[in-house]
């Protein structure tokens, strides 16, 4: 009984300091209107020794995944990313509208600016040890020191994120 005692304690101790090795700066979701079903998180995220954003959930939503919004010739395409998002040791990724960005689904309420939300975030080191980063996360019409006029590829993806 001591023995597993002391593994969880040791488990718990192990995914809390490798989730201080993780670090989510700027985050932030996009603002919705009612009757509005999805919409994107955005942040940027350092992992020091390397990880993988492997899965994300919030109870605002029914779904939460990490997608990528790329351009194929004239058309915008947006996919779940399968087995994760890379995170280079020691290298910012930023996820962006237009890009990489957590994506929310089957949204279960409005989220009006300024308001909060929680959200969830899973990594997985090279190891394959995972870890959950918690956040409260502001809700915004842009991102945090961002101008009001959008840039047309944000314009773009948010109205991706609205069908």
């Amino acid at each position: 009984m001591k023995l597993k005692a002391l593994t969880v304690i040791a488990a718990l101790a192990c995914g809390s300091l490798y989730a201080q090795t993780v670090e989510v700066k700027d985050a932030w979701v996009r603002t919705t209107v009612p009757g509005q079903k999805a919409t994107g998180a955005f942040m940027k995220i350092t992992a020091k020794e390397g990880a993988k954003l492997v899965a994300a959930s919030t109870p605002v939503a029914g779904v939460a995944e990490v997608h990528e919004m790329k351009m194929e010739g004239d058309v915008m395409r947006m996919l779940a990313v399968q087995g994760g998002l890379d995170l280079p040791a020691g290298k910012t990724v930023e996820l962006k509208a237009g890009g990489y960005h957590v994506m929310l689904m089957d949204l279960k309420t409005a989220l009006p600016k300024d308001s909060t939300i929680p959200l969830t975030l899973v990594f997985k080191d090279a190891k394959g040890v995972e870890s959950k980063v918690e956040l409260k996360v502001p809700v915004a019409t842009v991102a945090p020191g961002a101008k009001a006029d959008a840039k047309p590829e944000d314009k773009a993806a948010m109205e991706a994120h609205k069908r």
